[in-house]
């Protein structure tokens, strides 16, 4: 326990820039401090300890915001990163150094029982918002993005964003697990890659237009004029592509 708790305060003090000494740490960090209500419970769980853990688990909810089911699974150094919101289902398994932002959900699926909720492996960081449901794996080092909803497994090393969540870069390069602004935009590259075929279409048929139209009347379409006029209808697609 003691050791647990040591390494659970190192990981804070390490990942958070805010976290100013031990007390602050103690007094107010609702992760922190579910997390050492959890490896109490979990240990009266597993000695198969009737409703009581359960109760206190609630009693966790109550005064931190944080579900945990007492017979999750927890490794050392999770940091659980202001964490209102957060659920963590019963067969749940949570590898040392992973980072869980709030309004996280490590769920299940279906109503079977034995293993039905995920796991993730050492180094995983779950964005804020993000479910992760069923009994998958989430390989080590992988990065979530805020939001995402993940049914799958992942292999490690990955970045996965969307809904459904699909890799999207996957490395073995070594990242700040604070840095969200890294995080590709898949939706948007799609609509990018769309919009250039768009352009390489339309560019073609006006080419086609102007040389039927000099065969007709010998009198060409200013191809660079009816561009601008198409451009401008896409003005909205581009600004919510946040483009320059």
């Amino acid at each position: 326990m003691l050791r647990n708790l040591k390494s659970d305060i190192e990981i804070i003090r390490e990942r958070d820039p805010a976290a100013r000494g031990i007390l602050e740490i103690f007094l107010c960090y609702p992760g922190f401090q579910s997390i050492i209500f959890h490896r109490f419970t979990h240990k009266l769980w597993l000695l198969k300890l009737p409703l009581i853990p359960r109760l206190l688990s609630q009693l966790n909810r109550l005064f931190t915001g944080i579900e945990i089911h007492p017979g999750a699974k927890i490794g050392e150094k999770v940091f659980i990163d202001h964490g209102m919101g957060v659920v963590i289902g019963e067969t749940a398994e949570i590898g040392n150094n992973c980072l869980l932002y709030q309004g996280v959900t490590l769920g299940g699926t279906g109503k079977s029982h034995g293993k039905r909720h995920p796991t993730l492996m050492e180094n995983v960081v779950v964005g804020a918002g993000a479910k992760v449901l069923g009994s998958i794996i989430i390989g080590q080092n992988t990065r979530i993005g805020a939001g995402s909803v993940v049914v799958r497994n992942v292999e490690e090393n990955s970045t996965v964003v969307g809904i459904p969540g699909r890799v999207v870069h996957q490395s073995g390069v070594k990242v700040n697990p604070l840095a969200h602004s890294a995080l590709p935009d898949a939706e948007a590259n799609v609509i990018k890659n769309l919009m250039d075929r768009i352009d390489q279409l339309e560019n073609q048929i006006l080419k086609l237009q102007n040389t039927l139209q000099c065969l007709v009347n010998s009198e060409s379409i200013d191809i660079s004029k009816v561009g601008n006029a198409q451009n401008l209808k896409d003005k909205e697609i581009i600004e919510f592509l946040g483009d320059d």
